[in-house]
């Protein structure tokens, strides 16, 4: 529900018309830090073979971030969002909340989409809100298990959605205040003395919060 609004919100922003400010052709860069705050519940694990059913929970992390934007039309811009590695630690308990097992986790989850911004609309203290709907890809690396086993988790993609608000300045210069929420799934296997088990999905579509300071050229 909250990604489908947040989907809705971009397409009636696409289809509206303004005076427009953010001429076709400027460039923009971000630069701040976000929190990755995983959903509360990332999903079951379970192997018969091991014996193993655990809930997994997921905590989150804050990293620096950078984005760039190209304005393909009047307001309209594609961003591509970067980050350095966000580490995860992650749990795995029994039905009653017992630890079973530790482990964590890098990631990269670039992200491009497509956005529109409510520039020109003489708004209180001329704010510029924005929204925007895209693509997420995840890539998961150095991941480690406390059993010793090799784990694994695969890579994902799925829909991202944007919504923020720009606080100018200076002509060029704002304070970025933005959320996105990303749909993250990946599949988790342990590798045992050449045995490979399969254990199921988590899920950890994330809200991801941040600040950044944005220059226009």
């Amino acid at each position: 529900m909250k990604l489908q609004s947040l989907v809705l919100a971009a397409a009636t922003a696409l289809t509206m018309t303004t005076a427009f400010a953010v001429p076709a052709g400027t460039w923009s860069i971000a630069a701040g830090a976000h929190y990755v705050d995983p959903k509360s519940d990332n999903g079951t694990l379970a192997n018969t073979d091991l014996s193993l059913v655990a809930n997994v929970d997921v905590d989150g992390d804050v990293r620096p971030t950078i984005s760039g934007e190209y304005f393909i039309a009047d307001n309209v811009g594609v961003e591509l969002l970067a980050a350095i590695p966000f580490h995860h630690d992650f749990t795995l308990n029994d039905a009653t909340g017992n630890e079973l097992l530790t482990g964590k986790t890098q990631h990269l989850p670039p992200t491009l989409s497509l956005q529109y911004h409510f520039d020109g609309y003489n708004l209180p203290m001329n704010v510029k809100p924005f929204v925007g709907v895209g693509v997420n890809y995840t890539t998961f690396f150095k991941e480690k298990i406390s059993n010793g086993a090799d784990l694994d988790l695969d890579d994902s993609v799925g829909v991202a959605g944007h919504i923020g608000l720009d606080i100018p300045f200076a002509p060029t210069e704002s304070l970025r205040i933005d959320a996105r929420y990303m749909d993250i799934k990946t599949d988790a296997s342990l590798n045992i003395d050449g045995t490979k088990y399969e254990l199921g999905e988590v899920d950890i579509s994330p809200w991801v919060y941040g600040v950044a300071f944005v220059k226009q050229f």
